[in-house]
């Protein structure tokens, strides 16, 4: 499936690069700010719940009028509680989490218009993109005063050395709008959904581990972290703590401010 995206994007950006080669070429550099929001095991209903601060570099390779390359440097924080949830078994199931999410991507653009910096006419246009990132995240919670990377506690039964990565990846879609605010800089607006590679962003995914085995192998802090549950009988061996066959997601919203390096296109004469 990853392979068939990459190769739909790649057609797509030949035949519209080939569209206009003598248009206007030039880097874009800048950055942006705005805020980035979970959902996954522990806000599994779309409500913006615990929003983070996010934000990063941006540089821009434009092609043509149409089409564009964006790489961004980012970081996204996101995290999410139990306690905010309305379901009643998930608020006593009383887990939380909260990242650091550092994320490379490269996605491919494509303006609606022909967006020409320094025009009196083609100065704005709405856009999507598409493409791919890799990350790191942490997973941390917080337990009687101090908090602890879950990763390192194996929470669902997982074995020293066997615990899942650090590191993913994500499929990305989103779209946006930029507009000119001058010669050389330009405003732009986006929203971006990463479809993450992993489940354990928030270190939930499966099952209940067996807690006497969790804590002959981890201690008993990996049970505390393992099972925070506010009743008796939800942390019972093998009982579903998460839901395994749905990854997890950040969808963020930004505003950047980028400058362009490229060749200024002189204004048109009107014509009379």
């Amino acid at each position: 499936m990853i392979k068939n995206i990459s190769k739909v994007f790649i057609l797509l950006s030949f035949f519209l690069c080939a569209d206009d080669l003598s248009a206007q070429k030039g880097w874009e550099l800048g950055g942006w700010l705005g805020t980035s929001v979970y959902y996954g095991d522990l806000n599994n209903r779309l409500s913006i719940q615990e929003p983070g601060l996010a934000g990063g570099l941006n540089v821009r390779r434009n092609f043509n009028t149409r089409t564009s390359t964006m790489v961004s440097l980012s970081y996204m924080r996101v995290g999410a509680d139990d306690a905010n949830s309305p379901n009643t078994f998930e608020r006593n199931r009383n887990l939380s989490f909260n990242s650091s999410v550092f994320d490379l991507s490269a996605v491919m653009e494509f303006n609606f218009f022909d967006y020409i910096h320094n025009s009196s006419d083609n100065y704005f246009t709405p856009y999507i993109f598409g493409g791919a990132s890799v990350f790191r995240f942490n997973p941390k919670a917080e337990l009687n005063g101090t908090t602890y990377n879950l990763r390192d506690f194996g929470t669902e039964g997982q074995a020293r050395g066997d615990e899942y990565s650090s590191f993913s990846g994500s499929l990305i879609v989103g779209g946006g709008w930029k507009w000119d605010i001058s010669e050389k800089y330009s405003l732009n607006i986006h929203i971006r959904y990463h479809k993450v590679f992993t489940d354990y962003l928030d270190d939930v995914s499966r099952t209940y581990p067996d807690l006497r085995e969790l804590e002959d192998n981890r201690g008993p802090t990996a049970v505390a972290l393992s099972d925070r549950s506010l009743m008796d009988g939800i942390g019972v061996p093998g009982r579903q703590r998460g839901n395994s066959k749905d990854n997890d997601a950040i969808i963020t919203l930004g505003i950047s401010i980028m400058k362009y390096f490229g060749r200024l296109e002189c204004p048109r004469i009107s014509e009379n």
